[in-house]
């Protein structure tokens, strides 16, 4: 299996902070509003980092078990 149960969790924690972020900047109706200037994009970054963190985990435990003994 490619990815682990907790692979997924990660990777959908991930795409919900991106798109909590996304809708946070667009329901403040200030151009140069505080949260869609500052908190939004935050918001977004962790998720993208969440993301590629999720992607690149390995669980240690299935790779040593594929490993072939000699």
């Amino acid at each position: 299996m490619l990815f682990t149960a907790l692979n997924y969790k990660l990777l959908g924690l991930g795409v919900l902070m991106v798109i909590v972020g996304f809708t946070i900047m667009r329901l403040e109706n200030e151009v140069y509003g505080f949260i869609s200037l500052y908190i939004s994009p935050v918001i977004i970054l962790a998720g993208y980092i969440v993301v590629i963190a999720a992607i690149l985990k390995k669980d240690h435990k299935t790779e040593d078990s594929t490993a072939p003994s000699s």
